[in-house]
């Protein structure tokens, strides 16, 4: 899972200083049943192969534990849920443990106390919650809650009580409040937000400083920007814009993925697939709404990319293309400067950096 508070940016990055290392670039590779790991550098953004690990099937989405070297992924071909251990000296991942977990897990995110594993199932319409060991295996599963077609995320919000499955079929984002001492989540009482038709709510991103919250509407080929009732635990739909030019008519089509906020909180990206651009966004540091800063022109069909926790690079990972391409984020502006172009294999599917 991503994490999406910047205290836990915070945590990786003192971590990496404390030891030495520069931050480490993890990579599935779908079509290759591997996970490769880059190191990176904070000099000039660029990446170097340390380690490849083998899995048993197509690998998808991954998120690392927040205080431990420990990396979770989603094997999504198999159905399959994986946890490995990060040297952190030489980047090489060491399997713990899988387990058997569902249909396409398309998403993973860990809480904030470390001992808990939530993932989404985009197949089977559900979020399963299972404990992590103290060897930072997989435990037993602890829940399982059905939802809705297309569950596509399940994050919680700056503080994480409170945890959201947007679900792209139903245009609905689940709402949920985690009762840590019973290790469960518990639907909210007002259990879904609800979206309109064809608008498909896919990924959900948290601002790290106001409570308000961002998702990619896959269908939309929008951003909306939701505020976050802290009482109820409750979404509001507060704007939308769209994730392509406005002089631009769409020409062929297009669907948002990936979503991110700047460590800094000041920014906001949204990865285009069609029209293979990452969309640029200024946050309002008092209400949080948006305002459109432009498109920068990356790898085609851009499922998944990532910002360093620095804040000064984005890696994006080019589905179709088989190449990450390393952008300098400038902080003042948000622009994004092409660094480096790097094949990396078949149907990169997911960017972890930690």
């Amino acid at each position: 899972m991503r994490f999406h508070c910047l205290s836990l940016f915070v945590i990786f990055l003192f971590a990496a200083k404390l030891h030495g290392h520069e931050p480490l670039v993890h990579v599935s590779l779908a079509k290759e049943n591997r996970i490769v790991t880059f190191r990176l550098s904070e000099k000039d953004g660029t990446l170097t192969e340390v380690d490849s690990a083998d899995v048993s099937g197509g690998p998808g989405a991954l998120t690392c534990h927040p205080t431990r070297p420990i990396l979770f992924a989603s094997i999504r071909s198999a159905g399959n849920l994986a946890s490995f251990r990060i040297d952190e000296a030489t980047g090489k991942l060491t399997c713990i443990n899988e387990i058997l977990a569902g249909a396409d897990p398309a998403y993973l995110s860990v809480d904030s106390s470390g001992k808990l594993l939530m993932s989404a199932y985009y197949r089977e319409g559900k979020i399963l919650v299972h404990s992590i060991e103290d060897n930072g295996g997989i435990g037993q599963e602890l829940q399982s809650i059905a939802t809705d077609e297309r569950a596509h995320a399940i994050v919680p919000d700056r503080t994480g009580r409170y945890w959201f499955a947007p679900h792209t079929r139903p245009n609905a984002i689940f709402q949920f409040v985690l009762n840590d001492r019973a290790q469960r989540l518990v639907k909210n009482q007002v259990p879904k937000l609800l979206r309109d038709t064809n608008t498909g709510p896919r990924h959900l991103w948290f601002h790290p400083n106001i409570d308000v919250a961002y998702s990619s509407d896959e269908q939309g080929s929008s951003v909306s920007t939701y505020e976050l009732d802290t009482s109820s635990g409750t979404l509001s739909l507060k704007q939308t814009l769209s994730t392509l030019p406005d002089t631009e008519a769409p020409a062929k089509a297009n669907s948002t993925s990936d979503i991110e906020v700047h460590p800094s909180g000041r920014f906001v990206y949204v990865a285009n697939r069609g029209h293979d651009s990452i969309a640029r966004y200024l946050v309002n540091s008092g209400n949080g709404k948006l305002k459109r800063l432009g498109n920068t022109p990356t790898e085609q069909t851009t499922r998944s990319f990532n910002i360093d926790p620095s804040g000064r690079f984005m890696i994006a990972a080019g589905q179709a293309s088989g190449n990450l391409a390393v952008f300098q984020i400038n902080s003042s502006s948000g622009d994004l400067k092409r660094l480096h172009t790097l094949f990396v294999g078949k149907a990169p599917w997911w960017v972890m950096i930690r």
